[in-house]
C-alpha cells in the first residue's frame, strides 16, 4: 500500500510539472510547494539558460556593461582585453518579458547568475518550466535577522580629547577602536581613504543629517527593499535604517572631538538591502542585486554587517551545515565580487560560541570573503562573536577589529553619539582599514589586500577558530611585503639559460629604480639576493616598460621580485607578483585558483624547454571541451585564464601536455 501511494505521489507531480520540468525544480523548491496552496504566491529564482546572441556585442564595449571606474578597478586582476565576462552582460529582456506575460512579478533581476527573482501562483510555474530558455528555478532563500546588539547613548561631553602631539586628529571617544588597528599612524602618513569607493550594504541609513556626515562625499545610494532612491525611513518605507547609520559613522564619519572614522576621506555607496520588520525574513536577492549594482558603479571596498542564518519554517533557509562557500548564493556572489576586483569584508555573526560546530553567517563563509570578529577595548573576543571553521575546514573569521563599546553616531539626534556592541561595527572598521590601504597602495589586489591583513595581524602565527590571524594592524599591513609595486605585468621566461624579465608600470612617482632580487627557495624565504639594478623614470604618468636579463648556469627554479625605491628612500615589494622561472627541469602543472570557481579560474604551468604544448579541459568522460591554449611556447613559467562560463557546473580536469608528457589536475566549476 505504501509503494503505490509513493507512486500516486509521483504521478501527480509529474502531472503538475511534466518531466522536463521536474527536472529543472531544485530539492529545496520542490519541498517548499508542499506547503503551500495551488492558488498561493510562491517566491523563487527562475534561471535561464543563456543570455542571447543580441548582447554578445557588448563584450567588446566593456564601458557600456559597466563604468569606467569599475573598469580601472578590475584592470587589477583581468587582463585588458576580458575586463568583463558574459557574466555581466545583462539578462535578457525577451525571457523577462514572456515571464511577466504569464503572470509573473518581477523582484529582482540578476546578471551575474542570468535569472530573475519574483513572485507567481504555484499553477503556474509548470508553464514557466516548460519555457525551453528556463534553465532551472530554486527558492529565494531567506534569513532571520540575528540577536539584537546593544546601544548606549553617551553624552556629548563625555568626549575624550588626544594631545595633539601623538596625533595630527583628535578621535574623541573614538581613539580606541582606531588606535586598536593602528589607524592614526596611517592618518599621520595621509591616507584616509581617499581615492577608494566604499560600498556599505545595510538597513538603511535613517540619519545622514547628524553632523558626522556633513562632509561626507555621498555618490549614489538605493534602496533595493522598497525599490526607490531614498534610502532612509521616511514615506511608508518598510524597515527602519537606524543600523545603517552606525555602521556608516564608524567607517567614514567625520567629527574631530567625538567621532574619525579611518576612511572619512574615501567616497560612498549606499545600499539599503534589508527589511528590518521583524515578521518578515530578509532575501538574499536584494542583496545579490545590490552588489551587483555597486560593482557596476566602481566600488573597491563592499562592506556587509547583516546577520541573518536561518529562518523558521515554511521559509527555506541555510544553516551553519551550508557554511562552506559554495551553497549559500549569497556567499557566491561574494566571491564573484571578489574575482571582480572588489575587497569584500562581512561580518562573521553575533552567534557566539559553539564548540561543537561554527556560528557563521552567509556570506562570511566565502573563500575569498574578509570576515570579520569582534573583541573588546582590551583586544579580548567578545563574547557574542561567531566562531568558525568552516564545513570543509578553513579558518574563519580571518580578523579581528573591536566591536564592543564602539563608538557611532546617533540614530535620533544630529549632534549626539552612542556606543554601540556587534560584528556589525568590527566589519565596517576591517573595511575602513582596507579602505586606507587602498588609497596607499592603489595597485593592490583584494587578495594582497587580504593577506596583508591577515599576515600582520596580532596572531598570525597561530591562526584559529576564535580570532582568525588576529586583530588587525593598518601600519604593519602597509610596510609588508604583500603590497605590490604598481605593475600592470610582470613575467619572465628563459631563453638558452639566460632569464629574461619584463615589467611595465602604471604610472610612476619619484620613481628612482627596481633592485631585482632572486631566491631559489620560494618567495617566503629569508634568502633574497640582489642581481641587478634597473633605473626608474623618475614621475610619469605614462606606462613604462622594462627588462632585465640574467645567465643562470645550473639548473632549478628561481623566483624574482622587484624592489622599487623612491627618492625619499622609501621602497615596496612586488612579492605578491613573483615569477618562478624552471631551468630545465620538469612538466609543471599547478592546481588552479581559485577552486572552485565561477566562472574563471587562473592557472599556472612551468615549460621546461621550448616546445608544442596544449592546455585543455576535459569533462569527467575524458573527453575535450575547452582548448585554453594550443601553440609553441618558450620555457619558462607561464599564467593562463579558464573561462567556464560555457560549460555546466561539475567536476572537470585541466590537462597539459608538451608531446611527451602529460599533467592533469582535477577543478570545479560552481555556478
Amino acid at each position: 500500500m505504501k509503494r503505490l501511494i509513493i507512486l500516486f505521489v509521483f504521478i501527480a507531480v509529474v502531472v503538475s510539472y511534466g518531466q522536463s520540468g521536474l527536472q529543472k525544480i531544485s530539492n529545496s523548491l520542490y519541498n517548499s510547494l508542499q506547503t503551500v496552496q495551488s492558488d498561493d504566491n510562491v517566491l523563487l529564482w527562475v534561471f535561464f539558460k543563456d543570455k542571447g546572441s543580441n548582447n554578445q556585442s557588448l563584450l567588446k564595449s566593456p564601458s557600456i556593461a559597466v563604468s569606467q571606474k569599475s573598469l580601472e578597478r578590475r584592470s587589477k586582476v583581468f587582463a585588458k582585453d576580458a575586463l568583463i565576462d558574459e557574466s555581466d552582460l545583462p539578462v535578457n529582456t525577451k525571457y523577462i518579458d514572456e515571464l511577466t506575460a504569464m503572470g509573473f512579478k518581477v523582484k529582482q533581476v540578476s546578471k551575474w547568475f542570468n535569472g530573475v527573482s519574483g513572485y507567481i501562483k504555484k499553477s503556474e510555474i509548470s508553464g514557466i518550466l516548460a519555457k525551453d530558455f528556463v534553465s532551472n528555478a530554486d527558492v529565494v532563500y531567506k534569513y532571520k535577522k540575528g540577536k539584537d546588539e546593544a546601544v548606549k547613548e553617551i553624552p556629548a561631553s563625555n568626549s575624550k580629547k588626544q594631545p595633539a602631539s601623538v596625533n595630527s586628529l583628535d578621535y574623541g571617544n573614538s581613539y580606541t577602536q582606531n588606535q586598536m588597528m593602528n589607524i592614526p599612524a596611517m592618518h599621520n602618513l595621509g591616507f584616509y581613504g581617499q581615492g577608494v569607493v566604499v560600498g556599505i550594504f545595510d538597513a538603511g541609513f535613517n540619519n545622514l543629517a547628524h553632523e558626522v556626515f556633513s562632509s561626507m562625499n555621498i555618490i549614489a545610494r538605493y534602496d533595493f527593499v522598497n525599490n526607490r532612491v531614498d534610502v532612509g525611513d521616511g514615506n511608508g518605507a518598510k524597515g527602519t535604517g537606524t543600523h545603517g547609520t552606525m555602521t556608516l559613522s564608524c567607517l567614514g564619519g567625520y567629527k574631530p572631538g567625538y567621532l574619525i572614522g579611518p576612511a572619512y576621506k574615501a567616497k560612498f555607496v549606499l545600499s539599503k538591502t534589508e527589511n528590518t520588520e521583524s515578521e518578515t525574513p530578509v532575501e538574499e536577492d536584494n542583496w545579490i542585486r545590490a552588489m551587483e549594482w555597486a560593482d557596476s558603479i566602481g566600488i573597491d571596498v563592499a562592506s556587509t554587517s547583516l546577520g541573518y542564518l536561518t529562518f523558521d519554517a515554511p521559509y527555506q533557509s541555510y544553516t551553519w551545515q551550508n557554511m562552506d562557500g559554495k551553497t549559500s548564493r549569497m556567499t557566491i556572489a561574494a566571491d564573484l565580487a571578489f574575482q571582480k576586483g572588489i575587497v569584500v569584508i562581512n561580518s562573521a555573526g553575533n552567534e557566539g560560541y559553539d564548540a561543537n560546530h561554527n556560528t557563521l553567517i552567509a556570506p562570511a563563509d566565502g573563500f575569498n570573503v574578509i570576515t570579520a570578529g569582534a573583541v573588546d577595548a582590551s583586544g579580548e573576543k567578545a563574547y557574542f562573536s561567531s566562531v568558525g571553521n568552516t564545513v570543509d575546514g578553513r579558518i574563519k573569521p580571518d580578523v579581528m577589529a573591536m566591536g564592543q563599546g564602539v563608538t557611532v553616531a546617533s540614530t535620533y539626534s544630529t549632534t549626539l553619539y552612542s556606543t554601540a556592541d556587534g560584528t556589525s561595527f568590527s566589519c565596517p572598521l576591517t573595511a575602513a582599514t582596507a579602505a586606507v590601504l587602498l588609497s596607499a597602495k592603489p595597485t593592490a589586489t583584494p587578495s594582497q589586500i587580504r593577506d596583508a591583513l591577515r599576515n600582520t595581524a596580532s596572531k598570525s602565527n597561530s591562526p584559529g577558530r576564535e580570532y582568525g590571524w588576529g586583530i588587525i594592524n593598518a601600519l604593519a599591513a602597509y610596510n609588508s611585503a604583500s603590497l605590490p609595486v604598481e605593475l600592470s605585468s610582470f613575467s619572465g621566461l628563459v631563453d638558452n639559460g639566460t632569464v629574461k624579465l619584463k615589467w611595465q608600470t602604471k604610472t610612476e612617482n619619484n620613481n628612482r629604480g627596481f633592485d631585482v632580487e632572486r631566491s631559489a627557495a620560494g618567495s617566503n624565504s629569508a634568502n633574497w639576493i640582489s642581481v641587478g639594478f634597473v633605473k626608474g623614470n623618475g614621475t610619469t604618468t605614462i606606462p613604462q616598460s622594462y627588462t632585465f636579463a640574467e645567465k643562470l648556469l645550473l639548473p632549478g627554479n628561481y623566483v624574482y621580485r622587484l624592489k622599487q625605491s623612491d627618492y625619499d628612500g622609501s621602497y615596496v615589494y612586488s612579492s605578491t607578483v613573483n615569477v618562478s622561472v624552471a631551468v630545465p627541469g620538469s612538466l609543471v602543472l599547478s592546481q588552479n585558483y581559485p577552486n572552485p570557481f565561477n566562472p574563471v579560474t587562473n592557472i599556472e604551468v612551468s615549460i621546461p624547454n621550448k616546445s608544442q604544448v596544449r592546455l585543455s579541459a576535459l569533462n569527467i568522460l575524458g573527453q575535450e571541451v575547452s582548448i585554453i591554449y594550443n601553440g609553441e611556447i618558450e620555457s619558462g613559467v607561464y599564467k593562463f585564464q579558464f573561462d567556464g562560463s560555457h560549460l555546466a557546473s561539475g567536476n572537470y580536469f585541466i590537462r597539459l601536455t608538451d608531446g611527451k608528457e602529460s599533467r592533469i589536475k582535477k577543478v570545479i566549476l560552481m555556478k
